[in-house]
């Protein structure tokens, strides 16, 4: 491929790369009537690619104070995947990349699904033939499969050999006439011209060297990518194409397609390419390239724009957390890389914990954090959660703040490390015995101490204070076994987080509540040893 690609000097000139596309971006900003598109085909769900094509779409129109458009390209029917446009448009909803035009919410320039407008297509298409542009193919599937394995053979690209170019109108005519299947294919021309891509610089790619002319209309009357998306960049008057880098090669050819109408074309952004951190390109196998993904574990959607970012540049530094607004105010085409943007799949988890931190720190965020997380809740352990007053608002804020920074989702906080923080251990004697035999009397001499602090002294420091003073009062027990102790006795497990900390974030009735039911365990065990002596 990159043979058929290159970058070349600007003739008579000195300037560099990167001052052409310094050039380049600023008159970009300077145009006014900024329109972008979003326009992606509904043939599955939305992946990290697509979602940072929008998110930088966005991101344009609105530092320009422009239109976001979404355009839904659903011309290859075979490849149509039923209830993929409501999901694309669902999950930029989530996103928070709502398009000003688009099919959902219309706008002065539809139908915006491109299989309405197929009427459009075929009258530009007419126009094309007309103009000597663009003429009917009516070599059969047979032929053209003999083309390929000929090329196969000779080890070839394989090309057509646009044989059909050459048809008189009589010929052409009668063939129409008698109702042979055909296509319609756009004449490329020799010697390709150079553009300016607003990423990638000034490139050419010569592609009536390499390809047979291509079809733009096939066959059941829909037209390709090549020409729709001509047609409705120039009807819906966008301005800049910014799309991702597997259609540099296409540029040339969408271009000489503008020549053939005679119309101006957009300036393009092409977008590198999304890569594993090793380098590697993202495949739908690894199961966690699509937005949904993320959006079904719990992450939040600005931890997840941070993230396609990050590592793509068109911001001045890298800090690490920016809300979309941030986002807006930031970003610039001239600081977008030209080389492969690699995922470092640790920072999402970096940035999920950064944004659950500032939404503690807003009334609204803060509301929806704390409804989620009772919601898990009530997945996991039942529906008696459901009532705030079971499970107060104030108790599941107290954990996430005591928590932060020691999780990443919400739904960590309901795994089997935290579901002491939601229901009572399960314990046995076996569990507390296991670990000192006096266990009885230290338990009592721990209640004791924490039932005679005032409820507004029950803090941490203060609660980890007569923790140690306990201690001191029972040396047959070393700290760290009054520990693990104690915290078998809130929790059911030998690890985890302080005993002062599960303590203040439990409350001062549920530690009671709970040190006394280990009490009562202890007590029917003696009883029952009694008993039987």
């Amino acid at each position: 491929m990159m043979g058929l690609m290159s970058k070349i000097p600007p003739l008579c000139s000195t300037l560099g790369h990167h001052q052409v596309r310094q050039i380049c971006c600023s008159h970009a900003k300077l145009s006014s009537d900024v329109r972008v598109r979003f326009a992606p085909s509904p043939t599955g769900m939305l992946h990290l690619g697509g979602l940072r094509t929008a998110l930088y779409n966005f991101l344009f129109a609105k530092a320009h104070n422009g239109s976001f458009v979404l355009r839904i390209e659903d011309t290859d029917q075979t490849r149509f995947v039923p209830g993929a446009e409501d999901s694309l448009q669902e999950m930029l909803k989530w996103a928070g990349l709502d398009p000003d035009e688009g099919p959902s919410n219309g706008g002065h320039y539809g139908p915006y699904r491109q299989s309405e407008r197929v009427d459009i297509y075929q009258d530009k298409i007419q126009e094309l033939i007309e103009r000597g542009a663009a003429y009917h193919c009516f070599c059969t599937p047979h032929r053209l499969e003999l083309l390929r394995k000929e090329a196969a053979r000779r080890k070839e690209v394989p090309r057509y050999d646009n044989k059909c170019r050459g048809l008189s109108q009589q010929e052409c005519r009668r063939k129409l006439e008698d109702g042979i299947p055909h296509v319609v294919r756009f004449k490329l021309e020799d010697n390709a011209k150079p553009f300016t891509d607003l990423v990638f610089g000034i490139t050419r790619h010569d592609v009536a060297s390499v390809e047979g002319d291509p079809i733009v209309l096939k066959g059941d009357g829909f037209p390709t990518y090549h020409l729709a998306n001509v047609v409705d960049d120039h009807l819906m008057q966008i301005s800049h194409v910014l799309r991702g880098q597997e259609w540099l090669v296409s540029t040339t050819k969408h271009l000489m397609l503008y020549r053939a109408f005679g119309w101006t074309p957009p300036q393009f952004a092409h977008l590198p390419l999304l890569v594993n951190k090793d380098g590697t390109k993202l495949s739908k196998r690894q199961g966690d390239i699509f937005a949904d993904h993320f959006r079904e574990k719990g992450y939040l959607p600005q931890a997840v724009l941070n993230f396609i970012t990050f590592c793509g540049a068109g911001f001045h530094d890298n800090k690490l957390v920016r809300t979309l607004e941030d986002m807006v105010a930031e970003f610039s085409l001239d600081r977008v890389v030209d080389h492969p943007a690699r995922l470092d799949w640790e920072r999402l988890q970096e940035f999920q914990r950064e944004h659950l931190a500032r939404c503690l720190n807003t009334q609204e965020d803060q509301a929806q954090i704390v409804w989620n997380l009772r919601q898990l809740t009530v997945q996991q352990y039942g529906e008696r959660f459901a009532d705030s007053s079971v499970l107060p608002d104030e108790y599941i804020l107290k954990v996430l703040e005591t928590r932060m920074g020691h999780f990443t989702l919400l739904s960590d906080l309901v795994s089997a490390d935290f579901q002491y923080l939601w229901d009572q251990p399960d314990l046995t004697t076996q569990d507390l015995v296991v670990i000192t035999s006096h266990a009885g009397p230290v338990l009592r001499t721990v209640q004791s101490a924490l039932q005679d602090m005032p409820m507004d002294q029950f803090t941490l420091d203060l609660v980890g204070s007569k923790l140690r003073d306990v201690s001191k009062t029972h040396q047959v027990l070393k700290y760290s076994s009054l520990m693990k102790m104690l915290r078998v006795t809130l929790s059911g497990r030998q690890v985890g987080p302080s005993v002062a900390e599960m303590m203040t974030t439990l409350g001062q009735q549920e530690t009671l509540k709970r040190l006394n039911n280990a009490l009562n365990l202890l007590d029917s065990h003696n009883q029952t040893d009694t008993e039987k002596s």
